[in-house]
């Protein structure tokens, strides 16, 4: 039961806080709501058995929970009266039957990308507020203290209140002005989930799936090739979700995937909107990322991948958009394209210049091409150094994997 428990948790909780945040009308209330409705669960349902719809439940839950705890406040603060009130507003009906309301989540993240929040920390509120990340976790993945981090999580939640954000998606005129960050806060859930940065797992499905069900929700909202671009990456990357970990939970790099295990009907739903989405004059970097997953999907085997044209493809969404880890993910094509001696000297430059210093990626495709080239000592320090920045566990083993592979291997001459 305990581990039941623990994965309704992990699949539904962010469902529930966005629900809950609808109805309390406040982001701290609502969070403590959740953990008080998740403490409940725990005592009565190895009991009573998990109920027939366990969101409802605990929505129904945590909303009780919150009104009793403003009650015990309001006998020792007249101002909270107005608040009590307010929570009674909904139909005790309307809990009882409530279903997932399909875009709880997405006011949540127009609520977490609203213009009065600075834009670091429209990041950090969606990760722990939408994908569920601790301080620790998200200062990590953005390379700063975890009190940082939390300080703006913290200032963000006041500049809500201070500034009485409607929690809601905004009228259809508004959207094109606002789509930029959301799309930004969908495409960190889908990385956060397609790759996470931490735990036992490869993949976090219900984080993709969320990504990916909310992108839908916005392409109807506002047909827009950007948000086509989008879904397009996104469906195409978690097309080989069942083939990037074995069945004892390693990763399993894409050359060595299973292409029969791919999805093929999410390949052929992503060629299609990546089709929309190159139809007018301006293409965007979603769209771009989605043509060099386009790559991958059409090559039956690894071999026939086209890297010269992937490298392209990265040079255009270099333009577009300059940063190290896509200079790092051109290196990687072009390593492919051209030889790991080429994209050794990319990824020296990047490090060479002080960026990415504590990105492990950075340092285990180093280590790739080192060991390609059979430098193998150095090639084990940078394995060894990508190993110490790392916190996923399957990627820990594979590097570990890796450099006991080498050790046992001669030098070559």
């Amino acid at each position: 039961m305990e581990r039941l428990i623990e994965e309704i948790y992990r699949t539904q909780s962010r469902r529930v806080l966005a629900t809950l945040i609808r109805l309390l009308g406040d982001f701290d209330r609502a969070e403590e709501a959740l953990h008080d409705a998740f403490a409940a669960a725990a005592r009565t349902w190895p009991a009573d058995g998990i109920p027939g719809n366990p969101f409802a439940w605990l929505v129904s839950t945590g909303r009780f929970k919150a009104i009793d705890t403003i009650r015990r406040r309001a006998r020792f603060d007249a101002s909270q009266h107005h608040i009590e009130d307010s929570l009674y507003s909904v139909d005790e009906t309307e809990i009882g039957e409530m279903e997932p309301i399909e875009d709880d989540m997405l006011r949540l993240i127009f609520t977490c990308c609203h213009p009065v929040i600075p834009a670091d920390a429209q990041m950090a509120m969606a990760l722990r507020e939408i994908c569920g990340l601790t301080t620790e976790e998200i200062a990590h993945a953005f390379l700063i203290p975890a009190p940082t981090v939390a300080q703006r999580i913290v200032r963000a939640k006041g500049r809500i209140r201070a500034a009485k954000v409607p929690y809601e998606v905004p009228a259809r005129e508004v959207l094109p002005q606002r789509l930029d960050q959301v799309l930004h806060v969908i495409y960190l859930v889908f990385n956060e989930g397609y790759s996470a940065s931490w735990g036992e797992d490869v993949v976090r499905a219900d984080l993709t799936a969320e990504a990916i069900r909310l992108a839908r929700l916005l392409l109807a909202l506002l047909p827009h090739p950007d948000v086509c671009g989008l879904l397009a990456l996104m469906l195409l990357q978690d097309s080989r979700r069942s083939a990037r970990s074995s069945e004892q939970g390693s990763l399993v790099l894409l050359a060595d995937q299973d292409r029969s295990l791919w999805d093929h009907a999410k390949i052929a739903e992503g060629l299609a909107l990546l089709s929309q989405a190159m139809r007018p004059g301006e293409i965007g970097a979603y769209t771009l990322q989605a043509a060099i997953a386009a790559e991958h999907a059409r090559a039956p085997v690894a071999e026939e991948t086209d890297w010269r044209r992937i490298a392209f493809y990265y040079d255009l969404l270099l333009s577009a958009q300059p940063s190290p880890i896509v200079e790092l993910n051109r290196a990687v094509a072009v390593a492919m394209a051209e030889g790991p001696a080429k994209g050794l000297d990319l990824v020296d430059a990047i490090l060479g210049r002080g960026e990415l210093p504590a990105y492990h990626l950075a340092h285990s495709a180093r280590a790739d091409f080192l060991r390609r080239l059979g430098r193998r000592e150095e090639a084990i320090a940078a394995y060894a150094r990508a190993l110490s920045l790392c916190r996923q566990e399957p990627e820990q083993a594979f590097l570990r994997k890796r450099i006991s592979e080498l050790a046992a291997t001669p030098e070559r001459q």
